[in-house]
């Protein structure tokens, strides 16, 4: 441990600078030497550590959610090349860089914060050895090692013995049983977290081993946490603790407002935005836009989920827009429930079909106008009709000469027959 404590000794300064900043402000409030004031020093250095590290967990959700919808591609590659480790990583590499995934992305926020970990780690043991380090001077250290969160010592461990235990002015008692609620709320905030993650936010539809895996990592992540939280000092678990509870807060937002496309949180969040859509009649900011131009632009690829979401558009005389706005409007749906047309003009009708005899008078009424024809109109079409007839071929209407034109001879003079040789 000394070696990779003197390993991250370069950001040891900076920790310990931070946590003293904020003892000075808690203590003018609760007193230098109390646990509130160096508890809350540790609570807030987590705080504004994790502010920090916002955009990494963005970047996080992202990778996440890539992976998630890479999966049964990986499958066909591992089935297809079973045989050849060294084409199966290959093509895994391509679709990575094809696709723009990076699968350690997932787990930047925690890679960046251990050097903060091990330098409160460092930190807290030098406390405990009575040893300053940084900017923490005597003084400070004499205040520290009299700082107690319910009676134990901020340096002291589940496994520290009694002689030591004593020397931070506690009991091991205290210091056991604090470290043990400790260790379980930590244990179990974790565990929350996961089972949060795979049971609301994860694509029920697509069946594949990183499920799996995430549902192992949900059991094991938190037996890790609590074999590993004996050695920790209590300074170190309240920083775990606070940032267990940060991020199972932070992905609590992330569920209710951005939700995976085909899980139980997303749609939960498209009913609760239908709803609202339905109340307003549109939508209330650019985030509900953005979530509403990437449903429309899927098309046919639509979820149920998505699907259903539409459809009850659709059916309150609303349409979702390209853009992501949502007006009032027919829109063209499928029987699956998928917007075929996203605009909210009315549909085009179709002109009705004349009847014959005005398609010969030549009478041409208007689209939406009845094209039944009157009884003086009738009279007319056939008086008009019988009169052309007459004057061109000089016989009485309906005879020969106009069955043979209606029957797809030429009309005019015809090109005499060649006599046929004998």
């Amino acid at each position: 441990m000394d070696t990779i404590a003197s390993f991250f000794s370069f950001i040891t300064t900076p920790v310990s600078w931070v946590i003293v900043q904020f003892h000075t402000v808690y203590g003018a409030i609760f007193g230098p030497d109390t646990g509130w004031a160096w508890g809350l020093s540790i609570v807030s250095l987590v705080i504004l550590i994790r502010i920090c590290l916002i955009p990494l967990f963005v970047k996080q959700i992202k990778a996440t959610r890539a992976m998630q919808t890479l999966q049964p591609e990986m499958k066909k590659i591992q089935e297809r090349y079973k045989n050849d480790r060294q084409r199966q990583s290959e093509e895994m590499m391509k679709l990575y860089k094809d696709t723009g995934t990076n699968p350690l992305s997932s787990c930047l926020p925690i890679l960046a914060q251990s050097p903060f970990f091990f330098a409160l780690y460092h930190v807290l043991n030098s406390i405990a050895s009575n040893n300053t380090i940084g900017v923490i001077d005597e003084s400070l250290l004499r205040s520290a090692q009299k700082a107690h969160i319910f009676g134990a010592p901020l340096a002291a461990k589940f496994t520290d013995s009694a002689e030591k235990v004593q020397e931070l002015s506690s009991s091991l008692t205290d210091v056991r049983v604090v470290t043990a609620v400790m260790i379980v709320l930590m244990s179990l905030s974790q565990f929350y977290t996961q089972r949060q993650l795979m049971t609301k936010n994860v694509d029920t539809t697509v069946k594949t081993p990183f499920m799996q895996q995430q549902k192992m990592l949900m059991y094991v992540f938190p037996v890790i946490f609590a074999v590993f939280g004996i050695n920790f000092p209590v300074g170190v678990l309240v920083y775990w603790l606070t940032t267990n509870v940060w991020t199972m807060g932070q992905q609590m937002y992330v569920i209710h407002n951005n939700p995976t496309p085909g899980s139980k949180a997303q749609a939960a969040y498209l009913e609760r935005l239908s709803k609202h859509i339905l109340k307003n009649g549109g939508t209330r900011n650019r985030r509900q836009r953005a979530i509403i131009k990437a449903i429309v632009a899927k098309g046919r690829d639509r979820n149920e989920h998505e699907r259903k979401f539409i459809t009850g558009l659709s059916k309150n005389g609303l349409v979702a827009q390209a853009d992501g706005a949502v007006v009032k409007g027919e829109a063209t749906v499928d029987e699956d429930g998928t917007q075929t047309g996203g605009t909210a003009t009315p549909r085009r009708q179709q002109p009705k079909r004349q009847s014959k005899s005005q398609r010969q008078s030549g009478v041409t009424k208007p689209a939406g106008e009845p094209t039944s024809l009157t009884k003086s109109d009738e009279q007319q079409s056939k008086a008009k009709t019988a009169a052309g007839a007459k004057k061109g071929t000089g016989k009485q209407p309906g005879g020969a000469t106009r069955s043979k034109a209606q029957s797809g001879q030429r009309k005019g003079p015809q090109r005499p027959k060649s006599p046929s040789k004998k």
